[in-house]
C-alpha cells in the first residue's frame, strides 16, 4: 500500500526534474526588497542588447506582466530600473547508434558486426541566457540578478510562450527569500 501513495510523490519529481529552463538567481544581502513597489526600464541598457526588435518586445512584454503580478507599477520616477542582457551559443548534438548483431564478450573486431547498421546523426540548437537585473533608481546600484537559460526556439508560433517560461520562472526568484 506505501508503494502506491508514492507514486504521485515520484511522478512530480519527474515532472519536475524535466524543465527545460534553468534559472539561478544572485542579490544584495544587505538590501531590504519590500520598499520597492515600482519600475521601469533602463533605456539605456536595454537599446545594447543585440537581439531583433521583436525578441526584445517579447521580453519586456513577459517582464510587464510578470512584476504587474507581483504588485508592481510602471512609475517615471522608479524605485527599480530593470536591465536585460542575453547571450546565445550554438550546441551541436552528434549521436551514434549501432545496430549490428554478435555474440560474446570484449574488446577487438567482431565479424558479425560488419553487417550491422551504424548510424550518427548530427543536430543543432540554440541555448540562449537571459540576464535580468534590477538595480536601485537611486543608487545607482545592482540589487538582483536573476538569469534563465534554455533551448531557443525559431517557431514563431512557439516564441512568445518560450520567453514567458523563462521570464517567469527567472522572477519566480524575486523577491529572495532571506535565510
Amino acid at each position: 500500500m506505501k508503494t502506491f501513495k508514492l507514486v504521485p510523490v515520484f511522478l512530480l519529481l519527474i515532472l519536475a526534474s524535466c524543465s527545460t529552463v534553468s534559472v539561478y538567481s544572485d542579490y544584495d544581502k544587505n538590501v531590504d526588497f519590500a520598499p520597492y513597489k515600482t519600475y521601469a526600464f533602463f533605456k539605456p541598457g536595454i537599446d545594447k542588447v543585440e537581439i531583433s526588435d521583436l525578441d526584445k518586445r517579447r521580453i519586456l512584454h513577459a517582464i510587464d506582466e510578470q512584476m504587474q503580478a507581483k504588485g508592481f507599477t510602471k512609475s517615471e520616477n522608479p524605485d527599480l530600473l530593470v536591465n536585460i542582457f542575453t547571450k546565445s551559443r550554438e550546441q551541436v548534438n552528434v549521436n551514434q547508434f549501432s545496430a549490428g548483431w554478435g555474440y560474446g564478450w570484449g574488446w577487438g573486431w567482431n565479424p558479425y558486426m560488419m553487417y550491422g547498421g551504424n548510424q550518427t546523426t548530427v543536430s543543432t540548437s540554440t541555448e540562449g541566457t537571459l540576464f535580468i537585473d534590477l538595480i536601485d533608481a537611486k543608487k545607482k546600484e545592482m540589487i538582483w540578478q536573476g538569469e534563465g537559460i534554455g533551448t531557443l526556439t525559431k517557431n514563431i508560433d512557439k516564441k512568445d510562450a518560450r520567453v514567458k517560461e523563462i521570464v517567469s520562472k527567472v522572477l519566480a526568484q524575486y523577491p529572495p527569500v532571506k535565510k
